[in-house]
């Protein structure tokens, strides 16, 4: 039989870190195993399900390139199936009608309460036959009185529970329709799932579900789950701690493999390594060697990874990630450098491709005003012969290359016998709005000549003002 994992997000909200990291171990061993990855969509949930839900999740696996070999089914698709099968469990003595109201059931578990018992639903009509004929009913599987269930759980060990322990769960509900753990179950024992990756918080389905695998003589998969997420004050990672969306981490200028790499080692780890390609993590995951305890997430290392992969990357690839953020900026870069250039020379000053974005925008649009506290530091009076003196080399070379940019600078400071300062701090001032940038030449070279030369004139033009003003 060939291995399968799946991923089973149920369409209520977004695609969150702590569900792609999940994905992302469930992807993982099965391409380690050149096994298959099913996307499922758990959408029983009729009232809170929704489409764009959907749409965010598909958004999220492909944004991660999470590439899933079957799929994506959904659960509503399916209800015939899942009827099929629980009548199949009542026909085989495996389910039963329960005619007990809400009520009924809420006075059960009080009763149990006071007596020191577990709170759970009495068994009633487990075994009666005297079905009224017009009374709306439940079906719920007939858990097991004796023995214990043991979850052979890959990454916590064996996990054993009690049947005394467990509910006869509601198996469908009054209308008919499935609910999760009889779903859950039937879709993986027909989809053939070996191998069943999911958070820690789904522990306590875990012996209700394979009760319903032994009922209906299915195989049962292999259990892994998978310690939860917690923020930096030690809670279970949500809103409050900022984005938790894996489209969140895209729109603030994360690069998908920097988000994927950081997932794969919150919980997981080879040693002291750090930084794994898609091969590496694909060579080395072992679902045994993820951890047993929560992790914490941690948003400076995650800038971290995402300022390597910014660095080291092919900035071809970096550059077509970059594009949607300049398009989210509103800046047109048809008139300008290649995205790639850009990406050359100010990936190691950034953070986020969000951030090479916003600071990036003097190379494809002119400005009418100059940064205050640049010009009131670096445009005074005395900067004027100096800004004079290199626009006229600089208009005067025969090609507009890095070396000749830089040897105009550097002859204009030398002629004027100030230091390079001097004539740099200016000129950048002049050519970028600001008094930040990458090397000045570089800088100046990936702008239009004429464009650099009429931005000097602007911030002589700033001089003069401030001249006048004195």
């Amino acid at each position: 039989m060939t291995l399968t994992t799946r991923f089973a997000p149920s369409p209520t909200g977004y695609l969150h870190v702590g569900g792609a990291r999940t994905a992302l171990y469930s992807w993982l061993y099965a391409q380690k195993n050149g096994g298959d990855f099913i996307l499922r969509i758990e959408d029983t949930d009729l009232e809170r399900s929704t489409q764009a839900s959907v749409d965010a999740i598909m958004d999220g696996m492909s944004w991660l390139n999470l590439e899933w070999t079957h799929g994506p089914y959904f659960q509503t698709k399916r209800f015939d199936r899942y009827k099929e099968v629980i009548e199949q469990l009542v026909e085989s003595g495996h389910a039963y009608r329960c005619f007990s109201s809400a009520e009924e059931v809420e006075a059960m578990r009080e009763q149990a309460k006071a007596a020191g018992n577990v709170e759970k639903y009495n068994g009633l009509w487990r075994d009666r036959t005297d079905h009224p004929a017009d009374k709306p009913f439940v079906i719920r599987f007939k858990n097991p009185i004796d023995g214990d269930v043991v979850i052979k759980d890959m990454v916590k060990g064996d996990i054993t529970i009690s049947n005394e322990q467990l509910d006869d769960l509601i198996i469908a509900r009054s209308d008919g329709t499935p609910t999760y753990n009889l779903t859950v179950v039937v879709d993986d024992w027909d989809m053939e799932v070996t191998h069943v990756v999911r958070g820690d918080d789904h522990i306590s389905n875990t012996p209700k579900q394979i009760n319903i695998f032994k009922a209906l003589g299915a195989t049962l998969p292999e259990f892994a789950h998978i310690p939860m997420i917690l923020g930096d004050d030690g809670k279970r990672l949500s809103k409050r701690h900022g984005a938790v969306s894996v489209m969140q981490y895209r729109d603030d200028g994360y690069l998908p493999e920097a988000l994927l790499n950081y997932l794969v080692r919150l919980g997981w780890s080879h040693g002291d390594k750090e930084i794994f390609s898609r091969e590496e993590m694909i060579e080395l995951f072992d679902l045994k060697d993820c951890n047993r305890a929560p992790s914490g997430f941690n948003t400076d290392k995650l800038i971290w990874v995402n300022q390597h992969y910014m660095k080291t990357m092919d900035p071809e690839y970096v550059a077509s990630h970059l594009a949607w953020h300049m398009n989210e900026q509103g800046i047109n870069v048809d008139d300008g450098p290649a995205l790639a250039e850009l990406v050359k020379i100010q990936a190691d000053r950034v953070k986020t491709l969000k951030e090479m974005a916003e600071i990036s925008r003097y190379f494809y649009e002119d400005f009418d005003e100059l940064d205050v506290k640049a010009v009131k530091k670096h445009l005074r009076p005395v900067v004027k012969e100096p800004l004079i003196l290199v626009k006229a080399k600089l208009a005067a070379l025969a090609e507009w290359k890095p070396e000749l940019i830089h040897a105009a600078i550097n002859d204009t400071a030398e002629e004027l016998a100030v230091g390079m300062g001097k004539v740099g701090m200016p000129l950048r001032v002049a050519a970028t709005g600001g008094g930040n940038s990458p090397s000045l030449d570089v800088t100046l070279a990936l702008l239009d000549k004429d464009k650099v030369l009429a931005r000097i004139d602007f911030a002589l033009a700033v001089v003069e003002q401030r001249i006048a003003n004195s």
